[in-house]
């Protein structure tokens, strides 16, 4: 077991703990006019400095103690990325209440479920469609929820629900509360404890209803010293900063989102850009151009499918060049595989040569000309998409860890990279691999406090020996850097005995930028067959190229060479692993697959069960 040692500085006598909330004061005491973050309103961007951000985290501080919220109460939010998200974030928290972020896609079966759940006293919604989900659950079944704040004001004028309040008049109560009781908010900050619960995330369910992780201020803090502060994370050995820019778009309630936006801010003073939509990401990266940039894989996937169509629509000029540099690309991206994630004398060269003519203007034209450290996290990533980012000039890391744990586990160093792997644990950390199960399974001041309302479920989480157990399957590289298997619930045995990880093949798979959904299927079959969704965009730009008329998503996927494509790349997959690990037959998913429609999380990771539940024909059709 590895010593652990907690580096974060204890808190000074009479201070309090230190939150998120403190954090955000000092920056608004020692760095006032420093802009905190900024959002795009009728096109043009506008900035909030570190004091007009305090001043509005404590207003709505004083606006939650207006509307009664006691020590511990919860504070739901359901909306997109915004401002108002990480304000009313960071004011529950400064008075000592507890944030409970929902996904915008969340139905309302489910937002019945967490505002149920969680016992929300406050919930905050962005619009008509959120507050429309609350007005579906009979007021019975949640009635803690006393407060309805919502933030746009179109749509609302024919409600009459007492619970309702405008953003605008929720802040107003907050200065009056200010007024007549100017220390409120500072005292509850001053009796913040390192052991407060500041947060419920809630994790994805794909195997049953969602739980909601208790993470602690001290959990924060943790994270923030390990993930955040860590300086040889950094490719010029310099952590996060007050020139750093950061584009902030995946949903705020994921852990993972909120450590690489929020607590990046908070901890190191980069600036916050809040992305219109999630659909504008590819525009608003090439406007701001940020340094630090988090993407789960299906961002990466999706840039990089981004880059072949733009390849494949090109004039032949441009194609030729294009051409050339994809191979000059790969062959830099297979020498940095190779050393490290180092270049190599010959790699350097290319690089020179390929950067100003196509490197320069694709990394422009992706939005990551400045970023100097990109990073992939919270699922598995094909290592092809990443050799590319490699090849052109963006080295993007990949890193594990889990809400659990406030994602603290590994890390790929730059330098010490080794591709296939999630990298080596962080220092003063107890990591572990279990001999009998493989099990991963890490112990650390990062580690959760529980499962809300479930003592049963924490329980089951740790080991006799208080280890969290991860569920995921790993395995040691060159006795430094650790492999991902798979998640243990998702291993496939086939009826011949033989264990196969489904996610190395589905990610394989995905690695095809006509490909967006992969599920492997054989447990306790006699071989493996595949369920097999088309990214519509870069498949439907395919057809009109090659003149194949469609007019559905289903009908493209109908398409006789369509289908002749998708083999071809099914083959080439194949070839990469063991023949016991092919495909032999595979069906193509006839609808793009939804959140709401129950086949995927609010993560978008595919729901096995309901996926075979939905699908259950195609797949017997395959035996």
């Amino acid at each position: 077991m590895t010593v652990v040692e907690d580096r974060v500085a204890p808190t000074p006598s009479g201070a309090g703990a230190k939150t998120v909330a403190s954090l955000a004061r000092d920056w608004a005491q020692k760095d006032p006019n420093h802009i905190a973050f900024r959002e795009k309103d009728f096109g043009i961007w506008q900035e909030y400095s570190w004091a007009d951000a305090w001043e509005l985290i404590e207003v709505a501080a004083h606006g939650l103690l207006s509307l009664g919220v006691e020590v511990g109460d919860r504070v739901t939010i359901h909306a997109e990325d915004r401002p108002e998200w990480v304000i009313l974030d960071i004011a529950a928290v400064a008075v000592r209440g507890i944030t409970v972020g929902l996904y915008p896609t969340n139905p309302a079966a489910e937002v019945e479920y967490m505002l149920q759940d969680s016992g929300a006293v406050v919930h905050l919604v962005e619009d008509q469609e959120q507050v429309d989900k609350v007005f579906e659950i009979d007021p019975s079944k949640i009635p803690s929820v006393r407060s309805l704040i919502y933030v746009e004001p179109r749509g609302f004028s024919d409600f009459t629900d007492e619970r309702l309040i405008f953003w605008e008049n929720f802040l107003e109560a907050g200065r009056q509360h200010r007024a007549a009781n100017p220390g409120a908010v500072a005292a509850r900050m001053a009796a913040a404890e390192d052991d407060d619960v500041m947060t419920l995330v809630y994790t994805s369910g794909t195997t049953g209803p969602p739980k909601g992780a208790m993470l602690t201020n001290a959990n924060s803090m943790y994270a923030m010293n390990k993930i955040i502060d860590e300086k040889r994370a950094y490719p010029d050995n310099t952590a996060p900063n007050t020139s750093d820019q950061i584009l902030t778009y995946l949903p705020l309630c994921h852990v993972a989102e909120r450590i690489f936006s929020t607590w990046t801010m908070l901890s190191g003073g980069p600036t916050l850009n809040f992305a219109e939509s999630i659909e504008t990401v590819a525009i608003n990266l090439r406007e701001i151009q940020p340094t630090l940039f988090f993407a789960v894989p299906r961002i990466w996937e999706r840039l990089h499918a981004g880059v072949q169509i733009r390849g494949s629509d090109a004039t032949r000029f441009k194609a030729l060049w294009l051409g050339m540099a994809m191979k000059a690309a790969d062959k830099i991206g297979k020498a940095k595989v190779e050393n490290g994630g180092n270049h190599t004398a010959q790699s350097r060269i290319l690089h020179w040569i390929f950067y100003p003519l196509v490197f320069r203007a694709l990394q422009e034209r992706v939005g990551l000309r400045h970023c100097r450290r990109a990073s992939s996290g919270a699922a598995p990533i094909a290592p092809e998409v990443l050799q590319f980012f490699m090849g052109i000039g963006v080295d993007v890391y990949e890193l594990y860890g889990m809400t659990e744990n406030s994602a603290v586990a590994t890390v790929n160093y730059p330098g010490r990279t080794k591709l296939g792997t999630v990298g080596e644990a962080y220092d003063d950390i107890g990591l572990r691999i279990d001999e009998e199960t493989g099990e991963i399974q890490t112990k650390h001041p990062g580690v959760f406090k529980g499962y809300w309302n479930k003592p049963d479920k924490t329980a089951e989480t740790f080991t006799e020996d208080g280890w969290l157990k991860t569920g995921d399957v790993g395995e040691w590289v060159d006795g430094t850097h650790v492999k991902i298997v798979d998640r243990m619930k998702d291993i496939i045995i086939t009826s011949g005995g033989k264990n196969i990880s489904p996610s190395e093949i589905e990610n394989s798979l995905k690695a095809s930028p006509f490909i967006k959904e992969a599920m492997v299927i054989g447990d306790g079959r006699k071989y493996l067959t595949a369920l097999i969704g088309i990214e519509l965009d870069v498949v439907g730009d395919w057809a009109l190229r090659k003149n194949i008329p469609y007019t559905t998503y289903r009908d493209l996927t109908e398409k006789a060479e369509v289908l002749e494509m998708v083999q071809n790349i099914v083959d080439e997959t194949n070839g990469k692993f063991a023949r016991v690990e092919g495909i032999k037959k595979f069906r193509m998913i006839p609808k793009e697959l939804d959140h709401e429609d129950g086949e995927l999380t609010a993560t978008q990771k595919l729901k096995r069960s309901a996926m075979l539940d939905m699908f259950g024909d195609l797949v017997e059709s395959m035996y």
